[in-house]
């Protein structure tokens, strides 16, 4: 929210002397932080109000051009020339007088051109630093309607807003009443003491005769108040003063037409914004409803929106007209010939709106307000302030009286401990003072003993409970009130088990060359469907969010595949061929859940509430995955490099496995997104923990991702504690080395033949090692030949050829009873 001081200081009477710093730490003191000071421009020397009296066309040159005569206070005019056409006689403008300098360093001095003295400068608002427009100089009035308060000689700065600062305040989401003029107003004139005037403090006029259009409000749970009026005579070519459009600017507003500027000036100045329909554009009359699912609306920004049934709309005889509380609707858009015009302003449901607006991905000004909440009670007055201005400046007229459709309930009233305050900031905050604190923020309340009855303000909808009342008595008083005592740390205790395990899969991991990327923990089920998941997979049991950050992903993740794939394929397409990324973080399967009880907040949770609570708490399993396309070893002059396989996959399994401690299996096995021929499944003990291997073509495809991109995704949690580790035996006595080709069905696991030879051999077994795998002639069709080579070694003495033979007859003998392998010769 952008406010310029001018602005604040017609509604609060800061004292005389307050310099930005003050106003500075006044809006941090109250919560609003300050994301930046805008600052005016450099310009110094003479800038003046001038009136134009005459303009001389000067036709002999090539492009048009005027020499003016402008009064500038002076007891002669100033001759000027000027390329601009958009002022006249009796306009009043900026003018530049010789020896001033504008911003950017450019100095004003008369000198001669088109063959006359032109002595100063008719400035427009991008040459002064206000805007951005250089079409034409700006026009700050005209005639003698503005002569009263712009007076030529008197200085332009003030009318110009050169000599201006705008704070840029962030409002946080439950403070609406922030997001206007009228709200920080009233917060600043707390803060520092002073009295303030609040804009709404008006009363309407009292309109006759019927209203000016019938109404019907089909959902008051969505729409509790609806006001309009009707207004006919505007003047669609008149302009919007400068005034107006340059408060609009400094709030970064883009000026549009005097009808569409008004309501966005209104809507600054007390928060309520307002929606100006066409009324000769209507057809009969006007309902707030739901809208039908399929039902279709082009908004203001020539986007066909399809609309959902959650969608609230206004509507007429012949359709949408406008996306309630988001944006209005282009076939009832205020134009260049609109004379009959049709205010709206109403008070929305928020969550509504915001809904809304991340549904069609349309943020609005309008909607950030309605969305954080506005005050119900200022409909009726932000329309007969938007009428004022519309007719002052329009010669428009209010039209019978005004619709004002009105179903609020009573405002609640919060029952607090005037201690209470205290007892949770542990500052000793007075009863009275507690209560003064209130009412400064537009409550009102009644006082018994301690027990206050409190009832909020209209504008304070986010005030629902003592602790909202807490954080605003601690708000106004100062933060810098509490006192900073930091409690005494426990000792630590070090790491976890748990803690350890990942953080020794993350350097394990990185150590191996995979780059961690962590992605956001979020999906759809359009990417379920590209992975080729099965309708009957437990990860499609999703766990969707009520307030997505996203609607094309509002569930929690089942599977970091999607995440690391979209990783991959981003990196790809900003030219990257040789990728090995990996994450490991939480998932959460879905299933049958139980609701979650809703703590009260005036005391501490008991044991039964907090197990309700952990108990309604999804599992969250730790995850690790690696995704690799590409060369897993560069090319260079040493040869062409080696492309990424599903071995790669599986080893990445066995360093997470080993950097926890764990003995890991490895089978075959079929599960999506996987190839089926080309699946492993990782197996401890007799628990599948994960699978690896090379993705299925179809899912390639459909992710844009190149074919054989290979992927592993384990789950941590699933693997045991780590037994305590044993070193290896050291013995100084010499190995014996065997190798062995064994002749093995194609359908058993490598791993099922390891483990055989491994039992056969004995404890002389030091070493047992896969070298190669061969298929083809002269190997048998069905089988593969898998190629040990054996370590031997005694911790006590010297092996002998008999004790190592026979050590390797019993593995091959074992392998050929488990497995029917048979040794080549």
């Amino acid at each position: 929210m952008k406010v310029p001081v001018s602005w604040l200081n017609e509604l609060v009477d800061i004292p005389t002397g307050t310099t930005v710093e003050e106003l500075d730490a006044a809006f941090v003191g109250l919560g609003l932080e300050v994301e930046e000071v805008h600052r005016p421009p450099q310009l110094t020397g003479p800038l003046v109000v001038g009136r134009v009296l005459e303009i001389e066309e000067l036709t002999s040159f090539k492009k048009p051009i005027r020499y003016c005569q402008v009064d500038v206070g002076e007891e002669q005019p100033r001759g000027i020339v000027c390329g601009a056409r958009n002022f006249a006689v009796d306009d009043l403008v900026a003018v530049a007088l010789p020896g001033a300098v504008l911003p950017g360093g450019f100095v004003i001095a008369a000198r001669t051109t088109y063959d006359h003295v032109s002595d100063g400068m008719i400035c427009s608002s991008r040459e002064l630093g206000v805007g951005e427009d250089h079409s034409g100089i700006l026009v700050l009035g005209h005639g003698d309607a503005d002569a009263g308060r712009l007076v030529p000689g008197t200085p332009a700065a003030p009318v110009v807003g050169t000599d201006d600062v705008v704070f840029d305040l962030e409002v946080t989401p439950d403070r609406g009443y922030a997001m206007s003029l009228r709200g920080i107003a009233r917060d600043l004139g707390a803060a520092l003491g002073v009295a303030w005037h609040d804009p709404a403090a008006l009363t309407p006029p009292a309109w006759s005769g019927a209203p000016g259009w019938a109404v019907t409000v089909a959902d008051p749970a969505r729409c509790d108040r609806f006001s309009m009026i009707a207004l006919e005579g505007l003047d669609p070519t008149a302009p919007s003063p400068w005034e107006l459009r340059r408060r609009l600017a400094q709030c970064g507003v883009r000026s549009i037409s005097l009808a569409v500027d008004v309501t966005n000036y209104v809507m600054l100045e007390l928060g309520q914004p307002m929606h100006a329909f066409d009324r000769d554009t209507l057809t009969g009359p006007i309902t707030v409803r739901r809208a039908a699912a399929g039902e279709r609306l082009t908004t203001l920004d020539g986007v066909d929106r399809v609309l959902t049934c959650d969608d609230l709309l206004i509507a007429d005889e012949s359709g949408p007209i406008g996306l309630a509380g988001v944006m209005g609707g282009a076939t009832t858009e205020i134009g260049d010939r609109t004379h009959a015009v049709l205010l709206e302003a109403a008070h929305w449901e928020p969550t509504g709106i915001s809904r809304a607006v991340r549904r069609h991905k349309l943020p609005s000004e309008a909607a950030k307000r309605f969305e954080r909440g506005t005050d119900p009670d200022v409909t009726v007055v932000a329309l007969a302030r938007a009428a004022a201005l519309l007719a002052e400046h329009g010669g428009a007229r209010v039209v019978g009286g005004p619709v004002d459709l009105d179903v609020r309930g009573p405002r609640p009233v919060i029952t607090i401990d005037a201690g209470l305050p205290g007892r949770i900031a542990g500052v000793a905050y007075p009863p009275g003072q507690v209560a003064d604190v209130l009412r400064a923020i537009g409550a009102t309340v009644e006082a018994d003993g301690e027990r206050l009855a409190v009832t909020p303000p209209s504008w304070r909808g986010d005030l629902t409970d003592p602790a909202d009342l807490v954080e605003e008595v601690v708000r106004f008083v100062g933060f810098d009130e509490i006192p900073s005592v930091l409690p005494t740390a426990p000792p630590g205790r070090g790491l976890t088990e748990r803690q350890r395990r990942r953080r020794s899969i993350g350097r394990a991991l990185a150590d191996a060359g995979y780059v961690e990327a962590p992605s956001y923990p979020f999906l759809g089920a359009a990417v379920l469907d590209a992975l080729g998941l099965p309708e009957d997979d437990d990860r499609r049991a999703l766990t969707v969010l009520r307030n997505p950050l996203s609607e094309e992903a509002p569930a929690l993740r089942t599977t970091l595949l999607p995440g690391l794939l979209a990783t991959l394929a981003r990196n790809l397409s900003r030219g990257q061929r040789d990728l090995a990324v990996f994450e490991h973080g939480v998932v959460f399967p879905g299933g049958a859940r139980t609701q979650a009880p809703v703590p009260g907040v005036d005391r501490r949770p008991d044991d039964d509430v907090l197990a309700a609570l952990l108990g309604a708490v999804p599992p969250q399993p730790w995850h690790v995955g690696v995704v690799l396309t590409g060369n897993r070893e560069p090319r260079g002059w040493w040869g062409p490099g080696r492309p990424a396989v599903w071995a790669d996959a599986v080893q990445a399994a066995r360093v997470v496995a080993a950097a926890s401690g764990i003995e890991l299996t490895v089978r075959a096995g079929e599960r999506a997104p996987w190839h089926p021929g080309r699946c492993a499944e990782l197996v401890v003990g007799d628990a599948v923990v994960g699978y690896a291997g090379e993705l299925h073509p179809r899912v390639c495809a459909a992710l844009e991702l190149p074919a054989r991109t290979c992927a592993m995704e384990l789950d941590v949690d699933a693997l045991p504690p780590a037994p305590v580790p044993v070193g290896p035996r050291v013995s100084g006595f010499p190995p014996v080395h065997m190798d062995a080709a064994l002749l093995v069905p194609a359908e058993q696991p490598e791993a099922a033949v390891r483990e055989a030879l491994t039992r056969g051999t004995g404890e002389l077994l030091e070493d047992l090692r896969l070298f190669d795998v061969y298929t083809g002639s002269p190997v048998p069709a069905g089988q593969r030949s898998l190629a040990y080579a054996f370590t031997f070694r005694a911790p006590d003495r010297t092996l002998t050829g008999e004790e190592a033979r026979a050590a390797f007859e019993g593995a091959v003998s074992a392998a050929a009873a488990a497995t029917g392998a048979v040794l080549r010769g």
